[in-house]
């Protein structure tokens, strides 16, 4: 039976449904597979914090009570892939407008730690009892370092004239470096208690801040993309870079622009980390890169550039996530989880080359057809009646 086609869908219009069900059926399968758990029995007090449950014997002793949850189905653990997923899926949203351009920004785990480190040198030298004015001082600089490096690596790709990758493999090294050199390789803590109150704000053991950050970096970025005409340029740029200049766009700023938003997005990431774990060190996002890049491929976004969007980019960072806390539920040890994840990357890459293949065969195939119709209705007989005198 066929339905009408205003009822019919196509991935073509919305690209990300294949992700989302991606996470469904992964979904399933871990909850199928994962097995069940005991866990600490927790409720929440009359203050509304949670508090740990006890169950008296028939001895009368009191005990911790537990209850069997599924291993992936259970809110800790929702819960911990939601947090975990928000500080990737951030950087990756900023990854995927770079990677719309054809470029690719191997910094983005550098740029992490070196705006990490300069926030928390300000913030330490507050104290706990540091005030607003303090907080805001430490988010501002950490968001500005974040800029400073995006703006740095589009600055040298532009004015060079180099790939990308070179750049940015160089600067990987740089601001990692001076992070180091910034704290002897010590980890900076010591930070106004009212940043830490404020980023780790949860409720019933969900972390809201890094989830809020995370939803408006993706609305801010679907909008960019596909509503505004610089958005427009970036996927013109990535889609053929000599017609884009020909055509007038000024495609070194655009370029400048975009690994700005890359580092932007870093130094949002590493405020958020900075407020949620409570220090800063050189080693802060160490291979960040990959999963950063991975996160924006996995989402659509092709390496060739001219293709991906920022939805796509935080429904991939959560695949990521969750194929990383997979194994754990599936007591795989966790070792395994880059190669998985190379893995996927790889695989992704290649889906999205057989899904070009595909498109282009489609578009022989229909114009085959019209240049067939075409020549058939020219060779259509034509009578020509005799005039007569």
């Amino acid at each position: 039976m066929a339905f009408p086609s205003k009822f019919s869908f196509s991935f073509s219009k919305f690209p990300e449904g294949g992700l989302i069900l991606a996470i469904v059926v992964l979904g399933l399968l871990l909850a199928v597979f994962g097995g069940s758990v005991q866990l600490p029995k927790f409720q929440n007090n009359a203050e509304g914090k949670p508090e740990r449950v006890f169950e008296t014997t028939p001895d009368g002793q009191k005990v911790p009570a537990f209850e069997t949850v599924n291993k992936f189905f259970n809110p800790r653990t929702l819960i911990q892939i939601a947090k975990d997923t928000s500080f990737f899926a951030i950087m990756a949203v900023g990854m995927t407008v770079v990677i719309i351009t054809g470029g690719i920004d191997l910094s983005v785990g550098a740029t992490y730690a070196l705006a990490s480190v300069c926030g928390a040198l300000v913030l330490t030298q507050f104290g706990a009892a540091g005030g607003t004015g303090a907080v805001l001082l430490g988010i501002l600089v950490t968001i500005g370092v974040g800029i400073l490096g995006g703006l740095l690596n589009g600055s040298m790709i532009v004015a060079f004239n180099v790939h990308p990758f070179i750049i940015t493999l160089g600067t990987m090294a740089i601001y990692r470096g001076i992070a180091f050199v910034q704290t002897n390789g010590q980890s900076i803590g010591g930070f106004p208690e009212a940043f830490r109150t404020f980023v780790r704000q949860e409720f019933n053991g969900l972390s809201l801040v890094p989830l809020i950050v995370m939803i408006i970096v993706m609305i801010v970025g679907s909008i960019f993309l596909s509503k505004m005409a610089i958005g427009r340029k970036v996927y013109a740029i990535g889609g053929n870079e000599t017609a884009s200049r020909y055509s007038g766009i000024r495609v070194g700023a655009v370029k400048i622009l975009v690994y700005t938003i890359s580092g932007l997005t870093a130094g949002i990431a590493s405020v958020l980390a900075l407020g949620y774990y409570g220090a800063g060190a050189s080693g802060d996002g160490q291979g960040y890169e990959l999963n950063v890049i991975a996160a924006a491929v996995v989402g659509g976004a092709s390496l060739v550039g001219g293709k991906g969007t920022a939805l796509g980019a935080l429904l991939g960072a959560i695949i990521l996530q969750m194929i990383s806390n997979g194994l754990v539920i599936l007591n795989i040890p966790q070792n395994y989880s880059q190669i998985v994840i190379g893995l996927v990357v790889i695989a992704a890459v290649l889906f999205d080359q057989l899904n070009a293949w595909l498109a282009n065969r489609r578009l022989l195939a229909r114009t085959g057809r019209i240049k067939k119709e075409v020549l058939e209705s020219s060779d259509t007989p034509v009578s020509i009646t005799p005039q007569t005198k």
